[in-house]
């Protein structure tokens, strides 16, 4: 077994997500200094590169990781940040992996909703209790829109993108809960312990963001 990594007072351990995030995440914190490249595909889930150790986790595991110190910063997307409810610094959106959490149901469904399936239990059950609904709900993973064509539920909380799946299952969007984008979220006890080379981070990913938004 070999030796675990020694790191210096300022090395920065940053957490990241699989999937479509990754690549552009990486993309923006090179550009923003970070001297970090795309992992090559292989059964590795820590990548070390100069001052930067990097984690590759499941979505919903990164604001754990950061909430809990293991990770210094990371990115993930709105969506898995309010389900989580980690108490984290989240200091800038980042403009990408646009999406947006919706109530879905069949087209033209008029019956009340008694029960509603979602991968978002924390994010329905504030949205229900806000409008008033008294539904349960069904947590699912995976297919989420099928509850609504099987009549597992009346209705559905899910991610939408380009909208393309629904229309293609006689599904629509009912209403939307939220707008989701991948943010910087930042430990709250790391952003005073490695301020130095935290601090100058942020703010050369706001600027980067700024300006790819006044290019758009």
């Amino acid at each position: 077994m070999s030796p675990a990594p020694v790191y210096a007072p300022d090395h920065l351990t940053l957490a990241l997500p699989k999937g479509r995030i990754l690549e552009e995440a990486v993309s923006l914190l090179s550009r923003a200094g970070l001297p970090l490249s795309l992992p090559e595909k292989s059964r590795a889930l820590r990548h070390e590169f100069p001052g930067v150790t990097l984690l590759e986790l499941r979505n919903q595991d990164v604001p754990v990781y950061v909430d809990l110190g293991v990770a210094d910063l990371g990115i993930v997307g709105k969506d898995v940040l309010i389900e989580s409810g980690r108490a984290v610094f989240e200091p800038i959106d980042l403009r990408f992996a646009g999406c947006r959490l919706s109530l879905i149901r069949e087209v033209g469904a008029t019956a009340p909703i008694n029960r509603v399936g979602t991968k978002y239990p924390r994010a329905a059950r504030a949205y229900l209790n806000a409008q008033g609904i008294p539904a349960e709900i069904v947590k699912l993973s995976g297919n989420i829109e099928l509850a609504a064509l099987t009549g597992l539920a009346e209705a559905v909380i899910d991610l939408v993108q380009t909208g393309s799946t629904l229309r293609a299952n006689n599904l629509e969007e009912v209403d939307v809960l939220f707008h989701s984008s991948a943010r910087l979220i930042v430990n709250r006890a790391a952003l005073k312990l490695r301020r130095e080379r935290l601090r100058p981070l942020i703010e050369r990913l706001r600027e980067l963001v700024a300006v790819e938004q006044a290019v758009d």
